[in-house]
Formats: C-alpha cells, structure tokens, sequence
C-alpha cells in the first residue's frame, strides 16, 4: 500500500519470518540503506515495515532489501 503526501511517499508491507528484536534490526537496516527512504519502522507484532521515502521507490527494491536481511514480503 502506498500513500503520497507532503512528507513524502509511504508504503507499508508485510514482512515474513521476523521472530525477534534482531530480525526488526536487520530489516531495518537494509531498507534503510535505498536510495530516497528517509524513514522506517517495523513492527514485529503485526509484521509491518512502513517505509517513508522522498521519492519513487520500488516495490521490487523493497522486497530485494528485506530478502538480503534474510525475510520475505507476503504477497
């Protein structure tokens, strides 16, 4: 899910496979690393990564981030 606003797009996923406050560390991580995210949250009950960015950002660059810390976006 994306929304467009002022501060910026953000898109909200669900996130795969995350136990532990290590799992939301290292997704965090990844993500954060895109080009134009200026923000990220992931919360482990629910399995939700919200990303902010600055500008476009793909879908497929997200799902590639969260695959590299080792978890995968449902579908």
């Amino acid at each position: 899910m994306t929304d467009n606003d002022t501060a910026g797009t953000v898109s909200t996923y669900a996130v795969k496979g995350m136990t532990c406050d290590h799992c939301v560390a290292s997704v965090r991580e990844e993500v954060g690393k895109l080009e134009s995210v200026t923000a990220v949250d992931v919360d482990l009950p629910s399995g939700l990564l919200t990303v902010t960015s600055s500008g476009p950002l793909s879908e497929a660059a997200v799902e590639a981030a969260v695959d590299e810390a080792g978890y995968a976006v449902a579908h």
